[in-house]
């Protein structure tokens, strides 16, 4: 069966919109060339836009190319390393080569400035994700990540260090700390306990170039997407209901009541996942750990 041609004022139109894409794509590409514009703020702006855009449809190789002193061998290889194929383009790439493509243009980037990049990432998600497990074993494995420390209210769990796991402070002390402006963010959590993060510290460590990891709640991850525009918003993901369900009954910290309260937060703070910049799975806490550390530009791929 011939398939139906469209009417010839049809294929104009679609013929015009081409054009006009095509020319919106090589704008782009003239702008990163001429340094208007950086390479990270196209990919920026085709992953938060969630309408189409030029710089979602620009192919990958496109934009590298477009980048100087790139030539076409180099981009090759460069593709090769990320493990990205020609046709793909922005807004098509996956969670993985995201990370990877980001990493090598804020490496690239950052040469010839002083001191390296420095990066703030935040790393929220729903109650017994392992936000915990995955920032210790990036803190005892990559000593290189300046790991913030937040204050709470709570009392310590079995094993937890004051000044390590938290600082574990009074609500007479916390109310200080947020009257004089000294806390990034802070929230109620559960109905119960404030958690907060002590700004000094933070602002501190990227000053002096080192990148910076939150592991905070989801409402501070909102105060600090506010408060610093460029921190990049990772949620970390259960890989299953659940095993999530069995992870918050198997850690023995709360009873039944508090148990089923939290699993009713946690089906609320799933669905706040769109509003994040990556999605981590912790299926495994090394393999979760790693993709958080390649998003604070600490292992990039040589320029």
């Amino acid at each position: 069966m011939n398939k139906p041609v469209p009417p010839p004022v049809d294929r104009a139109a679609a013929s015009r919109a081409a054009v006009a894409a095509r020319r919106a794509r090589a704008s782009v590409k003239r702008a990163v060339a001429t340094h208007a514009r950086s390479a990270v703020d196209v990919l920026e702006t085709a992953w938060t836009q969630t309408e189409p855009t030029p710089e979602g449809g620009l192919r990958v190789r496109d934009l590298l190319l477009s980048v100087p002193t790139m030539g076409p061998t180099r981009v090759a290889r460069v593709m090769a390393e990320l493990d990205i194929a020609d046709s793909k383009r922005l807004a098509g790439l996956g969670v993985r080569q995201r990370v990877r493509l980001r990493a090598w243009i804020l490496a690239r980037e950052s040469r010839g400035r002083r001191g390296p990049a420095s990066r703030l990432v935040v790393l929220a998600g729903p109650t017994a994700v392992g936000k915990g497990t995955v920032s210790t074993f990036i803190r005892e494995n990559y000593p290189e990540v300046h790991l913030s420390v937040s204050a709470t209210t709570r009392a310590p769990r079995p094993g937890e260090v004051h000044g390590v796991n938290y600082f574990f402070v009074s609500d007479a002390e916390f109310d200080r700390l947020v009257e004089h402006g000294d806390m990034l963010e802070w929230a109620k959590v559960h109905n119960a306990f404030r958690y907060g993060t002590p700004r000094g510290p933070v602002d501190d460590a990227l000053a002096g170039g080192q990148s910076v990891l939150l592991e905070i709640d989801i409402q501070g991850a909102r105060q600090v997407r506010t408060a610093e525009p460029n921190a990049i918003l990772v949620f970390l993901l259960p890989p299953t209901w659940d095993e999530l369900v069995r992870r918050l009954i198997g850690r023995g910290t709360e009873g039944p009541a508090e148990q089923q309260r939290r699993l009713e937060t946690a089906r609320v703070e799933l669905a706040a996942q769109d509003e994040f910049d990556f999605r981590v799975v912790n299926g495994d806490v090394s393999h979760a750990a790693q993709e958080v550390v390649d998003l604070m530009e600490l292992r990039p791929i040589e320029p």
